[in-house]
């Protein structure tokens, strides 16, 4: 009884040690995808940076554009 007490035991540590094992690895993956992740934030954060002063740009463009074609009587 001993024995199979033992047998058992020793398998359930085994497989307890292959599942911190794959904890680990997945930890390991999770800290590398939030690293990743942290990069990719910051580079759309200039992005959007960009894209809001190319708006800007181009609403002031076509906000002049209008205001002229409003100053010019029709024909």
């Amino acid at each position: 009884m001993a024995t199979s007490g033992n047998a058992v035991k020793t398998r359930q540590l085994a497989q307890l040690n292959s599942q911190l094992a794959q904890l680990s690895a997945n930890l390991s993956d999770t800290e590398n995808l939030l690293r990743m992740t942290s990069v990719q934030a910051e580079a759309m954060r200039g992005l959007g940076s960009w894209h809001g002063g190319l708006f800007m740009a181009a609403s002031k463009v076509l906000g002049e554009e209008s205001v002229k074609e409003a100053g010019q009587p029709k024909k």
